[in-house]
């Protein structure tokens, strides 16, 4: 299960400029390579799936609702990144975007959801669908939700908001 902590201690993407982006943004704190022309990264730390070890890599990300948004394009490749693969085995991730980190649960974005997150993406990063059209596979949306935020408030038997 990666937690925000495994973002220091997991090992690096296996492509050497991501890895590099990667340790640049941490050693940063986070204030260098969160932004690039108006396009922004996150770190994500997954669990491997085969060997339980912390791996991480750098995403570009959006934003839905408290959530954070990112596809799974593997640049157009007919197969699942890792990194997606690994959340699928294992939704506990831990997330830096900017300076802030957080543990998040993953999961992949519904049909519904896609619909208007896969736009949303596109914008942020036209060449997702270049990459969609490389590939005959769906090129998974994916929202990470923080566990570090507020529980959101709930009606009451009296009709009243309440907190959980």
């Amino acid at each position: 299960m990666a937690v925000a902590d495994d973002l220091d201690r997991a090992t690096d993407s296996q492509w050497d400029w991501v890895a590099e982006q990667t340790r640049t943004y941490l050693d940063s704190g986070g204030t260098v390579g969160h932004e690039s022309n108006g396009v922004h990264t996150l770190i994500l730390a997954t669990t491997g799936r085969r060997t339980g070890v912390p791996r991480r890599t750098c995403l570009i990300y959006g934003t839905s609702g408290d959530d954070f948004v990112v596809v799974a394009s593997k640049g157009g490749a007919d197969d699942d990144p890792a990194w997606f693969k690994n959340l699928l085995a294992e939704p506990s991730v831990g997330v830096q975007a900017g300076t802030r980190r957080c543990t998040a649960l993953a999961r992949a974005a519904t049909p519904a959801e896609r619909e208007h997150l896969w736009p949303m993406m596109a914008a942020v990063f036209p060449l997702y669908d270049e990459y969609a059209r490389k590939t005959d596979r769906v090129i998974p949306v994916v929202l990470l939700t923080p566990q570090d935020r507020p529980f959101p408030r709930r009606a009451s038997r009296d009709g009243l908001n309440s907190e959980r």
